[in-house]
């Protein structure tokens, strides 16, 4: 089991910056992927960026360059930031953190509770 608790959402002006955190806990050694999603009203979720157990990262076409996402580790626990830059009114929506985690061959998606982030003048 892995738990995921978000933090540092809030409002900001467009071509501001906001730093989300999520702090993973539990069976953290058996997480391959830990990233973030986010969904806008009315629309599916979708990915922003992840990270991999090794420190490899992918980010969504219209986040790179903006975005960064990184990890630190302690023995009980992993941080995962998202720094978010020059932020647009698009950028608005509910944030989740996500974790995959693979297990004998299956993989499972845990999820935190979301943040939301809203870009507005």
């Amino acid at each position: 089991q892995v738990q995921l608790v978000e933090s540092g959402g809030g409002l900001v002006q467009p071509g501001g910056s906001l730093r989300l955190s999520c702090a993973a806990s539990g069976s953290i050694s058996t997480i391959y992927t830990t990233g973030w999603y986010r969904q806008a009203p009315g629309k599916q979720r979708e990915l922003v960026a992840f990270i991999t157990n090794s420190g490899d990262t992918r980010y969504s076409d219209s986040m790179e360059g903006r975005f960064t996402i990184t990890i630190s580790r302690d023995n009980a626990k992993n941080t995962v930031d998202l720094q978010m830059t020059s932020l647009k009114p698009e950028d608005t929506a509910v944030y989740y953190c996500n974790a995959v985690v693979i297990t004998e061959g299956d993989s499972y998606h845990y999820w935190g509770q979301g943040t939301q982030v809203t870009v507005s003048s």
